[in-house]
């Protein structure tokens, strides 16, 4: 019976042992409760009835309406009130406005004009170009400064770029963009949020990206707090060039490395190993959550460029001012039709025609915009002057941030994730401090963020931490 005993005893004594050496070894374990980071946050309540209510009926609508235009060149008519751009300006105009009246008030409407100087070759001559833009206020005052841009652009061309008279129709290119920030502007107006929305049609984009940049510049002069923008330009068809399917997913490129980098941020990132951790990596990131959930029934894919390749879009000009910025695509392009003239050779269509839009992925390209878009308004900022203390030599990891303002504010989050992980995998719950220590994770081996976290739970986009 002792010996019985006696071998009881020395189970007990082995299983503590190597319960205490697992525990030892576990470099991913901070000190504190961890857990695997959600990839399907829950959603706030106030997002799935938007989604629901996105209409491939409106879609369709507002898409046939823009190609009724005939052309949208950026050179065509300003003034016909049936053909050209300038048709299709106050068409938009009217939209944004009736979508406004439902609003109590929150959202307003403008008409942003400029005069293009001469740019060779594309603008020939100085040219107006109008951006047309709703505007809906956010609700709570420590967040309303904050914004968030959504466009897409209301230009058409033909295979010649000056050519401002042929038939343009741009159904895909990019009338669809265009639906999709109309139908987010109708459904979105109707509620309170806590940050800005900037709702956006631009136009110039076919010539150079004129439009956007004119908003970027005077949102950059005018210290505007651009904390995300969103392109969507050519998210209209699910068919590819040689008739595969894919009406489940869509691609969203993102820059590692800012546009706006300077010589003294570059330093500190190839120290530091940041070229996946920009801030527009970090907002994709968040979209992604946030966009793939059972309303959207939508992949979305994520690209680790800042546009196609050698290519580029309405994003950019708000990169090159030092603000994150993402782009939407469809998952594979059909380039017969796109920047084609209207024609049949050898029994191919091309031209960007109508027939060619797949108006339910459109609606459905739009949840991902409207779920991530709302999760944005809804959440905290995100923290500033996050950092990682490096005074000392050490194999802990110790995080520093400055605190959130708003009044909702429950705490934060730190998140981490193996240097090749795509997406954050791990996180805790620190509570409502401005430092936490990852006890037994190193900086050396493991990429870290933090981000704030409301009484709701909406979680803020991951800042990443700076030496």
């Amino acid at each position: 019976m002792r010996h019985l005993r006696r071998s009881f005893v020395f189970v007990g004594l082995v299983l503590v042992v190597a319960v205490v050496v697992a525990l030892t070894q576990r470099p991913s374990e901070p000190a504190g409760a961890s857990h695997q980071a959600d990839r399907s946050p829950r959603l706030d309540p106030k997002i799935p009835p938007m989604l629901k209510e996105i209409s491939s009926r409106n879609i369709e609508r507002s898409i046939r309406k823009q190609v009724s235009f005939g052309t949208r060149h950026t050179l065509s008519s300003q003034t016909d009130p049936e053909r050209g751009i300038g048709a299709a300006r106050d068409w938009i105009f009217e939209e944004f406005q009736r979508y406004a009246a439902d609003s109590d008030g929150r959202m307003s409407v403008e008409l942003q004009s400029f005069v293009q100087p001469a740019t060779p070759p594309r603008i020939p001559e100085a040219t107006t170009i109008t951006n047309v833009v709703a505007t809906l206020r956010g609700t709570q005052p420590e967040s309303a400064d904050r914004v968030y841009v959504v466009s897409g652009h209301y230009d058409s061309r033909c295979t010649d770029p000056n050519d401002a008279v042929c038939d343009a129709p741009g159904a895909n290119d990019d009338a669809s963009g265009v639906a999709a920030v109309l139908e987010a502007a109708r459904v979105m107006s109707k509620r309170e949020l806590d940050a800005t929305i900037v709702f956006m049609a631009v136009a110039g984009e076919e010539q150079g990206l004129f439009g956007s940049a004119h908003f970027a510049e005077q949102a950059r002069q005018n210290g505007v707090d651009v904390a995300g923008m969103f392109t969507n330009d050519i998210v209209g068809s699910s068919v590819s060039d040689h008739g595969t399917r894919d009406p489940f997913s869509v691609r969203l490129f993102a820059e590692g490395v800012p546009t706006s980098e300077t010589p003294q941020q570059a330093a500190i990132r190839r120290s530091t190993g940041g070229e996946n951790d920009g801030p527009s990596r970090q907002l994709a990131r968040y979209i992604k959550e946030y966009g793939e959930n059972n309303s959207t029934k939508m992949e979305v894919r994520l690209i680790w460029r800042r546009d196609r390749f050698l290519r580029g879009g309405d994003q950019i000009p708000f990169l090159e001012r030092g603000y994150s910025a993402v782009r939407f695509t469809e998952p594979n392009e059909n380039f017969a039709h796109q920047h084609q003239d209207v024609r049949v050779e050898d029994g191919v269509q091309f031209g960007d025609l109508i027939q060619f839009v797949d108006f339910d992925y459109t609606a459905r390209v739009t949840r991902v915009n409207v779920a991530a878009l709302g999760s944005l308004a809804l959440a905290p900022a995100q923290p500033k002057g996050a950092r990682i203390l490096t005074s000392q030599l050490t194999n802990d990891t110790d995080l520093v941030w400055q605190a959130n303002s708003e009044p909702d504010l429950a705490g934060y989050e730190v998140v981490w994730r193996e240097t090749t992980e795509p997406l954050w995998t791990h996180s805790v719950r620190v509570g409502n401090v401005t430092s936490y220590t990852a006890r037994r994770m190193s900086k050396d081996n493991l990429q870290f963020g933090v981000r704030a976290v409301d009484r709701d739970g909406n979680r803020s986009p991951v800042s990443f931490p700076l030496p």
